[in-house]
């Protein structure tokens, strides 16, 4: 949804590329078009042989641009961005806004990077992507676009905030069957960086991710909550799920007949308390202990006689 990308390329973090990256994934790329081009560009001439100079000539103009130009634009756009050599590498091409290219933005970064990558091998392309502020070369500015860093390690993932109280457990009947790992690792990771993100890409990856998993779940989002609220709510609601799962049904519930009352289990949850006692003493003397709360030390009372 990886580091920030959901199943739709949705990107979480715009990290831009670094330039050696990024030219490491463009050498891979050419490395497999190049080989595909002579390998069909010999079978052509094989084919066309009994042909006159100006057919061959057709066919190999033809050739260069659906191998050379047809076949990268193809690529990133089956893949929304995503091609051999950026894959190898980490990275992906998305839109300004995060979210994945189409066709459009596929061709003019494969029409202009004709003329920066192979026509001046690379050179133009490098020294745009210095300038840039971003590293992007005419081809990410003209067509609206960014490569950005789709491996991010999972130690820059902030920590998840809570939702607000009035929002805990309002969520309990949704049913989270339905929902891919892929979209819980989005929201996870959008609620990690969203405080380092610009608002407004904020706002709107908020909206994107809080409707998928309103999709998914079968229910709107209620009114009045806030998408990010909304969705650390659902994730908190998805945790104490798995807990319950992880330490049984009696977890954060109340008493559960014949078994006392239910305890979390960790270093915090305090003691717990052991079996009935037995009065010591007799008559009126008799001494029973009568429970104590959470935490604190033992508390003693006397019982009226009879």
């Amino acid at each position: 949804m990886s580091e920030l990308v959901t199943g739709e390329a949705v990107a979480l973090e715009l990290q831009p590329a670094r330039l050696p990256s990024r030219a490491l994934a463009v050498l891979l790329d050419l490395t497999v078009v190049l080989v595909a081009y002579v390998a069909v560009s010999v079978a052509l001439l094989m084919a066309t042989a009994s042909l006159d100079e100006a057919a061959r000539t057709a066919v190999s103009i033809a050739t260069f641009l659906l191998v050379l130009v047809g076949g990268p634009i193809a690529v990133e756009t089956l893949s929304h961005g995503r091609s051999l050599g950026k894959a190898a590498c980490g990275l992906r091409v998305v839109r300004d806004d995060g979210g994945p290219i189409r066709f459009r933005h596929a061709l003019v970064r494969g029409a202009l990077g004709v003329v920066e990558i192979l026509l001046t091998a690379g050179v133009v392309a490098c020294v745009a992507s210095l300038v840039s502020a971003r590293g992007r070369r005419l081809g990410d500015v003209f067509a609206g676009t960014l490569v950005v860093r789709e491996r991010v390690p999972a130690a820059r993932v902030g920590f998840v905030p809570p939702p607000p109280p009035w929002l805990a457990g309002r969520f309990s009947g949704l049913d989270l069957s339905a929902v891919p790992e892929g979209l819980w690792l989005a929201v996870r990771q959008y609620l990690g960086r969203m405080n380092q993100l610009d608002p407004q890409v904020g706002r709107a990856m908020a909206e994107r991710l809080a409707g998928d998993l309103a999709e998914r779940t079968g229910a709107a989002v209620p009114t009045g909550v806030p998408p990010a609220a909304y969705l650390a709510a659902v994730v908190q609601e998805r945790q104490v799920r798995e807990a319950r799962r992880t330490f049984g049904d009696g977890f954060g519930g109340g008493p559960v007949a014949g078994q006392g009352v239910a305890r979390p289990v960790g270093p915090s949850a305090g003691p717990v308390p052991g079996p009935p006692v037995e009065p010591r003493g007799v008559g009126a003397d008799a001494v029973v202990p009568v429970g104590r709360p959470s935490g604190e030390g033992p508390a003693t009372g006397f019982v009226p006689p009879a």
